[in-house]
């Protein structure tokens, strides 16, 4: 008997010992198919997924675009400035060419722009009280000033003349005649303003720029019968009449 009550204890215990091992393979087997379940949902929204397909343009294909572009319009206006400034030679060439005119004695402003750059030929007196300097300017590496003066014609309005230019240190000592001079010169008329010239300062005799209308106004305005009216001198024909 207590042979067979040892066997049946040791074979009671071999059971238990089995079955105790056993329930932990059945949870890990739990686990592997739990897992291999989350597994193949995952597998499924995956496969269900479609890849987004990119749009044919982008900033880099629009900036490559907008080159040919932009280089084709800049040689076009390019091209058509060049041929501006071609045919504006030639109309002052044209124009140079031809008699000088005799400006009548009241001048009719409007017509002005039609008459740019046609010679004239003036007679009168300087007015030296009302002479501007428009500057600074450089030519051939030497700083100077426009000398603007008010010329009171003989027979008629009296009008703005650019002298030319005078350096700087010369400024004391440019031609100031006081008897009746003669003057050819060729019509012009306001110079185009850019971004960054500064504003006239007539008060403190500052000119940046031919500001006709303005010099006018300076030089004594319609009161004293000075007309908007503005001539570059041309030298080398030019006589002076004194009494």
């Amino acid at each position: 008997m207590p042979v067979k009550c040892w066997l049946w204890t040791s074979m009671f215990s071999i059971l238990r010992t089995a079955s105790l091992r056993s329930r932990p393979l059945q949870r890990s087997s739990t686990g592997i198919r739990s897992r291999g379940f989350v597994h193949t949902e995952e597998t499924a929204s995956s496969s269900a997924y479609t890849a987004r397909k990119d749009a044919w343009y982008s900033p880099a294909v629009l900036l490559l675009g907008f080159i040919p572009v932009f280089t084709f319009g800049l040689g076009t206006w390019q091209l058509q400035r060049l041929q501006w400034k071609v045919n504006l030679i030639d109309e002052l060439e044209e124009k140079l060419q031809r008699e000088p005119i005799l400006l009548p004695r009241r001048i009719n402003v409007s017509v002005i722009p039609e008459f740019v750059y046609r010679r004239v030929l003036l007679r009168g007196r300087w007015d030296h009280e009302h002479a501007m300097l428009l500057g600074p300017r450089v030519r051939g590496g030497v700083h100077g000033y426009h000398v603007i003066t008010p010329l009171v014609r003989s027979e008629g309005s009296t009008v703005l003349v650019d002298r030319g230019f005078v350096p700087k240190d010369f400024l004391d000592n440019y031609n100031r005649d006081d008897g009746e001079v003669e003057v050819q010169g060729m019509l012009r008329t306001s110079h185009t303003r850019n971004t960054f010239t500064p504003d006239n300062q007539p008060a403190e005799g500052k000119w940046f720029w031919a500001d006709v209308d303005a010099m006018t106004q300076y030089a004594g305005g319609d009161a004293a019968g000075v007309q908007p009216v503005f001539i570059e001198q041309i030298f080398g024909q030019l006589s002076t009449i004194h009494k």
